[in-house]
């Protein structure tokens, strides 16, 4: 099952990186911007930005799970433009940090809107970029490290039935595709074959449909890169 190449309008799925706003995964290394060079003492503005591939929105490489996985520079650019469906848990997770995203919410959502295209990238709306830039994003003392996720058992569903395939994607407004709990990283460990990518942290997912959009995805290709921080990009059908 493929879909027509894209066409339509843009919309961004990333947040802004500032380090006055943007969440730091635990142990993660300092986000911070220093200027070098301002246009009244040196003619041009100039910073300095130091952060992790995987601070703000982000998307993330094979090898950051997989020593002998594909760096960022090693994708095809077929691998970062991907027919996309978005799955909306927000009320699930309102009620449970801790919620697991099932095969019934998938098949659920199969039931409305059509078979998820094989290679897709497959986004679940939690609801957590509202929380963007509060506490309530990583937690407080009571819920920290409690985000929703994607079941174990989703992902070899969608890898055993070709849904993400050779090429495709786990979406997530959340630091990541795992629970918050699951330090084992399980389900990034099954994802992160192939070419298959994530993208995380997204932004305003309310902009795109439950079908029929696109997404791209724009960084710097590091070389043997785990990822970088990017600009996401939602492309929404013509109608």
């Amino acid at each position: 099952m493929t879909s027509p190449r894209p066409l339509g309008r843009l919309v961004s799925l990333s947040h802004v990186h500032d380090p006055a706003t943007t969440p730091l995964y635990p142990d993660d290394p300092e986000f911070r911007t220093d200027i070098v060079a301002t246009v009244a003492n040196d003619g041009y503005y100039l910073r300095y930005i130091q952060q992790g591939e995987h601070t703000g929105t982000h998307w993330g490489a094979p090898i950051h799970f997989h020593s002998d996985g594909l760096g960022a520079d090693e994708l095809e650019l077929d691998d970062l433009l991907l027919p996309a469906v978005k799955v909306d848990v927000r009320e699930r997770c309102a009620r449970d940090r801790d919620y697991a995203i099932t095969v019934a919410d998938l098949k659920q959502w199969e039931g409305r809107h059509g078979r998820i295209p094989n290679g897709a990238a497959v986004i679940a709306w939690t609801g957590w970029d509202a929380k963007w830039g509060t506490a309530e994003f990583l937690g407080t003392a009571e819920s920290a490290h409690h985000q929703p996720g994607f079941a174990v058992e989703s992902i070899e569903w969608l890898l055993r039935t070709g849904r993400l395939g050779h090429r495709g994607a786990l979406g997530i407004d959340t630091f990541g595709p795992d629970l918050g709990t699951d330090d084992s990283y399980a389900v990034s460990k099954l994802l992160y074959g192939d070419h298959r990518i994530s993208l995380e942290c997204l932004a305003n997912l309310a902009a795109i449909p439950a079908t029929g959009a696109w997404i791209l995805v724009g960084g710097p290709l590091y070389r043997r890169g785990s990822g970088s921080p990017a600009t996401i990009f939602g492309i929404l059908p013509d109608r």
